[in-house]
């Protein structure tokens, strides 16, 4: 990579200044011949604010089979309660709408957060696919390269046999 712009155009079909932002970067890190591979979890996370970290923590603990039984064991407990138990003083009677209230306002909470670490899930895969791209092109970029080296190696050791082969037919030719 000794000719940065030729092995742009080489490799790219495009001069330098058309190439886009992770191209150049890949490219600068190939040509420095540094790592560009990167722990996505870790990058992602450290990108993460407050609020994106807490809406995560809600919807993995709000959409796991522990908070399903939870709530159904709450619902049983609340109805038992209100029924059973308490049957001439129940706080919230047949057909419970203290706890229907309760449920709404927990739906109208939650449902927001839950699309707020959908819509994070969703930029996460964005950035991951960005980051696959990245290491999928310098690794291209490398493998080029060594096919490069390796062709000149070969084509330099060709020329050398050829050499010795025309000595050696000239050696040859001498003694006959």
């Amino acid at each position: 990579m000794n000719n940065f712009s030729n092995f742009v155009h080489h490799h790219f079909d495009k001069p330098a200044d058309e190439l886009d932002d992770t191209e150049k970067r890949v490219l600068a890190k190939a040509h420095e011949r540094k790592i560009i591979s990167t722990d996505v979890n870790a990058a992602f996370s450290a990108e993460a604010s407050f609020g994106e970290r807490i809406a995560d923590s809600i919807a993995r603990v709000g959409g796991s089979w522990s908070f399903i039984l939870g709530f159904l064991a709450f619902l049983v407990v609340w109805t038992v309660i209100n029924t059973v138990v308490l049957a001439t003083g129940a706080f919230d009677p047949y057909p419970f709408v203290f706890l229907n209230l309760i449920l709404s306002m927990l739906a109208a909470i939650q449902a927001p957060i839950i699309m707020m670490s959908q819509n994070r899930q969703a930029e996460r895969d964005r950035f991951e696919a960005a980051k696959d791209y990245e290491v999928n092109l310098k690794a291209e970029l490398e493998v080029l390269s060594l096919h490069q080296k390796i062709d000149m190696r070969v084509l330099t050791e060709l020329t050398a046999l050829r050499e010795d082969v025309a000595r050696l037919s000239a050696s040859l030719a001498a003694k006959t």
